[in-house]
């Protein structure tokens, strides 16, 4: 059978989803994952240099096609920081929906430390950077080496909480993940009413809905 001339990055990715789903495991290698595929292993290389390539790109994908969605929307541009930082989640986590046996078969060994996974590290790079072009509102300190320590603060924590989100995810067992939808919504609604020195009632109420959950999970 002749070779598949033309092939794209994203044949490549769903070939690779599709071989780990039906094995829960990798290809052996690049060359007997390309002959399954009918295509030249000198075409994975011109996208990858690798599987761990691959699956940390697979990740970022996500997020892009996150982003991509959401710049297509006046609606989105004109929003403020909070409720484009919501947008974001729910459309991310759409996304996610949409792939969750793939998503939850690449991050489940690592569910319990998923903060310091390479695996995320391009998906980490992207959200920070969206993070920062938010112009979330933070103390106002006349100081240029407080102001960078704040803002990788505000960064790493926006990170903390997205990852977070995913575990609290790949543990939903809710109709439709609504518990998920939920724990966006007042996870977000909090971190912003905490720099904004809002009244504690988002706090507490976030507080209620994790005790209760752990309580009827555990």
């Amino acid at each position: 059978m002749a070779k598949k001339k033309t092939i794209s990055e994203n044949d490549i990715i769903s070939f690779y989803m599709d071989h780990v789903l039906e094995h829960s495991a990798q290809p052996k290698s690049v060359y007997s994952f390309s002959k399954a595929n009918n295509f030249e292993e000198a075409k994975f290389y011109e996208f990858f240099g690798s599987f761990k390539a691959l699956e940390k790109h697979i990740l970022k994908a996500f997020f892009d096609n996150t982003m991509a969605v959401l710049h297509k929307s006046d609606e989105f541009q004109s929003f403020d920081a909070r409720n484009k930082l919501l947008s974001f989640y729910f459309t991310f986590f759409e996304n996610l929906t949409a792939n969750r046996s793939y998503v939850v078969y690449a991050l489940n060994q690592h569910k319990n430390s998923l903060k310091n996974v390479s695996l995320l590290s391009g998906l980490k790079k992207s959200f920070t950077h969206f993070i920062s072009l938010l112009d979330i509102e933070t103390l106002d300190i006349k100081q240029e080496q407080f102001e960078k320590i704040q803002n990788k603060a505000l960064q790493e924590s926006a990170w903390i909480q997205l990852i977070l989100t995913m575990k609290f995810w790949m543990e939903d067992t809710s109709a439709s993940f609504e518990k998920t939808d939920i724990y966006i919504e007042k996870s977000v609604n909090t971190s912003f009413d905490v720099l904004n020195i809002a009244p504690l009632k988002s706090v507490i109420d976030f507080g209620k809905f994790i005790f209760k959950e752990k309580i009827y999970t555990d």
